[in-house]
């Protein structure tokens, strides 16, 4: 039986309130489970998170696997790295859990874009160096390309602008 560490949602509507719960994989989302590992409150500003480290410490030792969502809270509270830390035999009386989280900025469609857009530019930018540094390095090399390009251009043209 294969566990995961996952969320199920409980509360009203648009009001959500989830439970950390251990449960089999092949279960629903809100359907049955292990054990109850903690809580994830999203609404307040900033979002609460509780766990039984106990509980999710021997879950995670005996193979479960934490949900993505999940292990992205488990690590902004701290616990995977106490959790490392203490598998490894290191010290971990010094380090405490965070209660609460801080929300990330959410992604719209204009800001998607922009980055998208950002990254194709630097992908442009990149191959464009190279050529630049060979054009410094031998000289002959950047117009070559310069006197092909008229060449290139004429052979496209309509034959009717090719006479002008």
């Amino acid at each position: 039986m294969a566990v995961h560490i996952r969320l199920r949602r409980m509360g009203k509507t648009k009001r959500p309130f989830y439970r950390i719960v251990a449960a089999d994989s092949r279960r629903a989302r809100d359907g049955r489970f292990l054990e109850i590992l903690g809580t994830y409150d999203p609404i307040p500003t900033p979002a609460v998170v509780m766990v039984k480290e106990e509980k999710l410490a021997k879950w995670l030792d005996e193979g479960a696997t934490p949900s993505e969502t999940v292990s992205s809270l488990l690590t902004q509270i701290g616990f995977l790295e106490k959790y490392e830390k203490a598998k490894k035999g290191l010290d971990v009386s010094e380090l405490t859990l965070k209660t609460t989280i801080t929300e990330r900025h959410k992604k719209t469609r204009k800001l998607k874009k922009a980055t998208i857009a950002s990254e194709e530019a630097e992908t442009e930018a990149v191959p464009a160096q190279p050529a630049a540094e060979a054009a410094e390095a031998g000289g002959e090399d950047k117009e070559a390309p310069a006197e092909e390009a008229p060449a290139e251009t004429a052979a496209e043209a309509p034959p009717d602008e090719q006479k002008e």
